[in-house]
């Protein structure tokens, strides 16, 4: 691992910060002043302004969340927040994208800032798999806009899949897979087309889904389920 990347994964600073500090000869490698490129190995002993550096490994958790939590680790509204769900020693961990208040599925949480980055990034195209329901009956045929991308808030949407999965006279549950994610874009697409989203829950990042998580559970996730999220 880079020294940069190493320091920061540290929680020294920001890489940029910490290139700063190479630069500046307060960080040692070994005994010997470090510099920019410095690859640090298992054993490597690394030192800023003289204190001992270690990195700590990174978290990964799956989340199935509740309706009436906030993705975000506080709320200066009082709200509960889906940190709230896990556990009080589970340390400086961060919801990864976002699931609003009335809104419940799955959801990622780590330590693991390039991880966040990769799922999220819109040019990644990580695809993500919602149930939605809306009220009364619905075609296959209405869902073309919706597939073809629909206008909302003055911008287009993209292309993405959806289907039908049941409907009756009271409501229509539909699957729909995303590969981007704007501000509450799946209700304002339906809203687009006439339709009030009922319920909104993720189900799937790639092909990882909930299976055996209650509402309101969590677990670690494996080492598989890391590289696969990686890998989309």
């Amino acid at each position: 691992m880079r020294i940069n990347k190493y320091l920061a994964a540290s929680g020294v600073a920001s890489r940029r910060e910490c290139d700063n500090l190479i630069r500046d000869g307060k960080v040692t490698v070994n005994g010997k002043k470090a510099v920019l490129g410095t690859d640090i190995g298992d054993g490597d002993e690394v030192f800023v302004n003289g204190n001992k550096i270690t990195v700590k490994k990174n978290e990964y958790y799956i989340l199935n969340k509740p309706k009436g939590y906030i993705c975000s680790v506080s709320d200066d509204k009082g709200r509960k927040t889906v940190l709230d769900l896990m556990p009080e020693n589970v340390g400086r961990i961060y919801p990864v994208g976002r699931l609003d208040y009335d809104s419940e599925g799955l959801l990622i949480l780590t330590t693991d800032g390039e991880l966040a980055q990769h799922l999220t990034h819109p040019s990644n195209a990580v695809p993500k798999t919602y149930l939605v329901k809306i009220e009364g009956t619905l075609t296959e045929t209405a869902l073309n806009p919706i597939r073809s991308g629909i206008e909302v808030d003055g911008y287009v949407t993209k292309k993405c899949k959806a289907h039908i999965v049941e409907t009756n006279k009271t409501y229509t549950k539909i699957h729909i897979t995303l590969t981007e994610g704007k501000n509450r874009e799946i209700r304002k697409m339906f809203a687009a087309i006439g339709k009030e989203v009922t319920l909104l829950k993720r189900i799937k990042i790639g092909e990882l889904n909930l299976r055996g998580l209650d509402r309101g559970s969590y677990r670690k996730l494996n080492k598989q389920e890391i590289s696969y999220l990686m890998s989309l």
